[in-house]
């Protein structure tokens, strides 16, 4: 059997995933502002899960696609991931 080249649960982490400090303390990465992002782009991202997270949710925010992840949180409300 071939593995996935993605695996779904993270991105549906990605999705619940809150910011952990700073302004935007407690919103949902795709609810953090644009402007945010580029700071950290240009400062750099955090280390480790949260700023594979941020440099995602940033990109898709480029691309116009961040309303996916309020989807995904939308269609899974009753499986939200535990962190």
């Amino acid at each position: 059997m071939e593995e996935p080249l993605f695996d779904h649960h993270l991105l549906i982490e990605m999705a619940w995933y809150k910011m952990p400090f700073g302004a935007h303390k407690g919103k949902f990465l795709s609810e953090v502002p644009e402007s945010y992002y580029i700071w950290f782009r240009r400062q750099g991202f955090p280390a480790g899960k949260l700023g594979a997270y941020m440099q995602s949710v940033f990109d898709m925010k480029v691309n116009g696609i961040e309303g996916m992840l309020r989807e995904i949180r939308r269609n899974t409300v009753n499986d939200r991931p535990v962190f």
